[in-house]
């Protein structure tokens, strides 16, 4: 089964108002590939361009080499499983399974060996006389993934499929969807969500979308495409830095005092004076910069620096950290597993200077060296 899926120039507006511009990605084989991004970015309707629920204003869609742009849904080969479940009320969860291969006009022997292959996988037994209002969310859920399995298509596309359910049903459906992609190693899976967790969980690679300023209210391109760490680790700009990662990355003007081949000495607000890791990739002393270091990378209790502490969130296995800067007005969020800390604390912390981003004034981010 081969299930390349390539988008070439694809761009989408609705009335004259663009949502979507130059969306050049290419989907491999096999491939569990995450859109993510902030809400009204179009990750859900760059999924609808791919299953032709709608029509692309530009650019061209291939699957397998082939441009589907005036194919009908149907006859894409794809099967799509929506938020809202999408079941047919007043038919059994056996006859939803089924709906979609009566009509192909497939055996009614190849049906039930489908069906029962299906159920097996996503442990539906006992639920196939059931309706869907006598199902839970999650039994709804994973039979719409049921549903999409018997097809046997070369793409899965999931739209939000865990977002109505609660905390603990999303976490066992997606490590089954997990489980799926691994059992199913053929087919292509593409999955829109809001939540990084599950993007950083289940991705190969995550295409996260940024809205474009300058090119109408919504319209969003790709900001940076890769594995959940590249992104983590190395994030193309200021926007991949706050958006991957919970809680969210700290950033603090800057700007350059002085430069090596290796490293960058720069001064912060809250009077910080830290070096970082990296070249300086054109820039020279007295540059503007914004400085960017994830709670979890600043180090609590010891250092060169030192702040009162602002307030404290205790999860249990660790705390949330807020350090108040002399005239910063966000505090600087740091993770630390120390459960003494209290409000009011004076605390020495530490920036690692391998743990350092820098962003230049445009957004755009040094490189950091490959380890």
């Amino acid at each position: 089964m081969v299930s390349r899926i390539e988008l070439q120039g694809v761009a989408k507006a609705f009335g004259g108002t663009p949502v979507l511009s130059g969306i050049d990605l290419r989907i491999e084989p096999g491939e569990f590939c995450v859109f993510v991004g902030p809400s009204g970015c179009g990750k859900s309707t760059l999924l609808r361009l791919i299953a032709g629920l709608d029509d692309v204003s530009a650019g061209r869609i291939l699957i397998d080499g082939v441009c589907v742009n005036q194919l009908p849904p149907a006859q894409r080969n794809l099967a799509m499983v929506f938020q809202s479940y999408a079941l047919y009320p007043h038919m059994t969860v056996r006859q939803n399974m089924a709906f979609g291969l009566q009509h192909r006009k497939l055996a009614a022997a190849e049906i039930e060996r489908r069906i029962d292959a299906a159920v097996s996988m996503l442990q539906l037994d006992g639920l196939l006389m059931r309706r869907p209002k006598e199902l839970s969310g999650g039994q709804r859920q994973r039979v719409a993934i049921a549903r999409a399995i018997v097809r046997q298509p070369k793409v899965f596309l999931f739209d939000e499929p865990l977002s109505n359910l609660d905390a603990a049903l999303r976490l066992n459906t997606r490590l089954e969807i997990a489980r799926l992609h691994r059992s199913l190693g053929a087919a292509s899976m593409v999955y829109v969500t809001h939540d990084q967790v599950e993007a950083m969980t289940l991705a190969d690679r995550i295409v996260l979308l940024q809205p474009l300023a300058g090119r109408g209210e919504g319209a969003a391109s790709v900001a940076q495409a890769g594995t959940p760490l590249a992104l983590y680790h190395r994030p193309a700009n200021r926007f991949v830095a706050g958006f991957i990662g919970s809680p969210a990355m700290n950033f603090l003007d800057a700007r350059v005092t002085a430069l090596t081949s290796t490293h960058i000495e720069i001064e912060a607000l809250g009077g910080l004076r830290c070096v970082a890791a990296l070249p300086p990739q054109g820039l020279v002393v007295g540059d503007a910069v914004t400085l960017g270091v994830r709670p979890e990378h600043v180090r609590v209790g010891q250092g060169p620096h030192r702040a009162r502490v602002g307030h404290v969130e205790r999860l249990g296995e660790l705390s949330h950290v807020y350090l108040e800067l002399p005239g910063v007005a966000a505090a600087l969020l740091a993770k630390s597993p120390r459960e003494d800390i209290a409000v009011g604390d004076e605390l020495p912390f530490e920036l690692p200077e391998a743990a350092l981003h820098l962003f230049r004034a445009d957004g755009t981010a040094l490189a950091r060296p490959a380890s």
